[in-house]
């Protein structure tokens, strides 16, 4: 079949990626918007927009209900879930089907099962895919889970079964520490996700964070589209992705490829989906090991997109609407290097805290080799209701200095007043030894934050001094600044004779 009308259950930059494929594939998009998004890009860019509701997520995006009842009312034949909010949630999945609308992705019986972190290691221990020794204890009370973590020694991570992002999860690296471990991540664990069933692995010290993209169709065909590097990351957030990875021999990418097929098989899996694997070690002889599965479309998708010569979101519809993949194992290849920078409303000064206000200058790069995928606009409030992420900024290259050189560039033209952002942490992780020799781990930022960002009094009062000045020319020109097509060509910049370059 052909998809006519797509509801996007998201905002922000995901839901202007899809609903600008939607343009180019001639299908009609629907955005739903809370009450905080009502003149948000994603919402003026849509053919049709629907109010779903309050700014707090879970009255509005996180509302099954409301989401569905706009997918009858606008007749949508399809629903694109996006990525965080309801796009891994089997519930949302099975109620699309359950109201005759396509859920593009996964079926939720899939996402059920690759949800806990207990049933995926033992489908994949099934597959021969390799995962981290450990324990899964079947005496789930406090004295089962150490009995079971005293088996596997320290240092060791207690896990909880069900969530991601790093929440309740706990290193224990002395046993004196492990009562209080686990009743920490059991309460965290029930807190976050409703369930407090956790497991025991061996701690991977500094390992990288290498994760491959999939795709299968219900035709059977299930490939996968080359690496993402992704060990820059901050309690266990990304912050910059890379591919090709610096750290993969052309033999351990062929294992590690074919290892997520067999996973991605082993599932049941259909449509996009990422399979992440910790890498220990260097070389062919590294090992690697399954740490989850995410299914759905990733954030940092575009890299991937860049260096292979797809486009993923359309694939994601036409394997919707019941096509066959587009593409063989074969035919794909990488070529070039592609850098993903996300760009957040923090500041790293202030342990990352989220930043709110205007967007009073918003001036994305560009030039040869740029991408950048964002949700805003300049003049655009930003709120703390939502995920901190501005914008995706993607640099590709022939070579991996080329595109490291083209982000670096990128970023100090990336201009933001109004709010801070993380930009200049960005361009000192791009400059450091490590991450230019390739030489990163996961635990790389936390390691080198106080080095990255030690207190820069002079860089302090540039900002402000950049910002007091967009502020009044903002205030003494609202006419002139009426548009972003005005504020980028006919108005002065006044960060210009201040020298400022984020």
């Amino acid at each position: 079949m052909r998809l006519r009308r797509l509801l996007i259950a998201n905002r922000g930059e995901i839901a202007v990626r899809v609903i600008r494929a939607c343009r180019e594939l001639g299908i009609e998009s629907v955005a739903v918007y809370s009450a905080a998004d009502a003149q948000a890009l994603h919402v003026k860019l849509a053919d049709r927009a629907y109010a779903i509701g309050p700014a707090p997520a879970s009255e509005s995006y996180l509302d099954i209900g409301k989401i569905i009842d706009v997918a009858r009312r606008a007749e949508a034949d399809a629903v694109h879930p996006g990525y965080g909010f309801l796009a891994e949630n089997d519930a949302f999945a099975d109620a699309c089907a359950k109201a005759g609308v396509i859920f593009v992705g996964p079926p939720a019986n899939v996402i059920a099962r690759m949800g806990s972190k207990l049933a995926a290691r033992d489908m994949m221990q099934r597959a021969g895919v390799p995962v981290v020794p450990g324990a899964r204890p079947a005496d789930q009370t406090d004295a089962g889970v150490r009995a079971a973590a005293l088996q596997v020694g320290t240092p060791m991570l207690i896990k909880p079964s069900e969530g991601g992002g790093g929440k309740g999860m706990h290193i224990v690296r002395d046993l004196a520490m492990l009562d209080e471990a686990i009743a920490s991540s059991r309460r965290e664990a029930e807190a976050a996700f409703g369930d407090g069933t956790l497991y025991i692995e061996r701690l991977v010290e500094r390992p990288r964070h290498i994760e491959f993209q999939v795709m299968a169709d219900r035709h059977g065909n299930v490939l996968h589209l080359f690496e993402r590097e992704c060990s820059v990351q901050r309690r266990h957030q990304k912050v910059i992705e890379e591919t090709p990875s610096p750290a993969l021999t052309p033999r351990l990418r062929q294992a590690m490829g074919d290892a997520a097929v067999a996973a991605a098989r082993a599932a049941g899996y259909e449509n996009a989906g990422t399979i992440e694997f910790l890498l220990e070690g260097d070389g062919d002889e590294a090992r690697f090991y399954f740490l989850e599965m995410n299914t759905r479309l990733q954030v940092e998708h575009p890299i991937t997109e860049e260096v292979v010569g797809v486009d993923l979101v359309h694939a994601q519809l036409a394997v919707a609407a019941g096509e066959r993949l587009p593409w063989t194992q074969a035919a794909l290849s990488q070529r070039g290097h592609a850098i993903e920078c996300r760009v957040y409303a923090e500041d790293p000064r202030r342990d990352f805290l989220p930043q709110a206000g205007r967007l009073l200058a918003y001036r994305e790069p560009r030039g040869p080799g740029l991408r950048v995928d964002s949700g805003v606009r300049e003049l655009d409030e930003v709120t703390v209701h939502y995920d901190p992420l501005l914008a995706k900024m993607v640099a590709r290259g022939e070579s991996r200095e080329q595109a490291i050189g083209r982000a670096i560039a990128a970023l100090r033209q990336f201009v933001v007043l109004g709010i801070q952002t993380n930009v200049p942490l960005l361009l000192r992780v791009l400059h450091h030894p490590r991450f230019l020799a390739g030489e990163v781990d996961t635990r790389f930022l936390d390691a080198e934050l106080p080095a990255l960002f030690p207190r820069d009094a002079a860089q302090d009062e540039r900002l402000l001094r950049a910002a007091s000045a967009a502020a009044a020319w903002y205030t003494a020109a609202p006419r002139a600044r009426s548009s972003v097509a005005t504020a980028a060509t006919t108005v002065p910049d006044p960060w210009e004779s201040l020298g400022w370059r984020a």
